[in-house]
């Protein structure tokens, strides 16, 4: 994705987020994530771990397009994807709480659009990502609005009360996608 396209794409998300008509932010993320694996919009409020924490320079921004190389039947996954296994990276999503009711949660899950994981069937393991945020962290959940998550990736497929789930993140950091 080229620079034009991230900046007509931010736009338009923006505009929409702030006309505050979440049925239609809800259909372009979906669509601005599956189609071009552009980043979700923002909510508000969704302060969440430390938000002192700095970020760090080397931080490599991953998208679902990239998450999407992993093939979760045999394991094989592309060079680029293989090489982000045990890098500190940032990945935009949708949290999806493990625990009913909770508000806040150590443990959840990223997912690439609203609702994913609530009705049947699951995404595929490789559109989810199984989040253990560090010691003494939490992250507000909230999965109509979306977040960036900062941790180190793990390529190494778990078990979820929603399905398999082809990634693990140790979650240094949650914050709003837009800031």
């Amino acid at each position: 994705m080229n620079l034009l396209e991230r900046t007509s794409n931010h736009a338009i998300l923006k505009m929409i987020y702030r006309s505050q008509l979440h049925g239609s932010v809800t259909l372009l993320a979906t669509v601005a994530i599956l189609g071009g694996g552009n980043p979700p919009v923002a909510g508000v409020g969704l302060a969440v771990a430390d938000p002192d924490d700095a970020a760090v320079a080397d931080t490599a921004e991953v998208t679902w397009l990239l998450l999407a190389e992993l093939n979760y039947r045999t394991g094989e996954k592309s060079e680029e994807l293989a090489a982000l296994d045990g890098k500190l990276v940032k990945v935009p999503g949708f949290t999806v709480p493990l625990e009913d009711f909770a508000s806040s949660a150590t443990e959840f899950l990223l997912v690439p659009y609203v609702g994913a994981c609530i009705h049947v069937p699951p995404p595929p393991p490789n559109q989810l990502v199984y989040i253990e945020m560090d010691e003494g962290k939490r992250a507000k959940m909230d999965g109509w609005n979306p977040v960036w998550v900062e941790g180190v990736l793990s390529i190494e497929m778990t078990e979820s009360v929603y399905g398999d789930v082809g990634f693990s993140i140790s979650g240094h950091r949650v914050y709003p996608y837009l800031n």
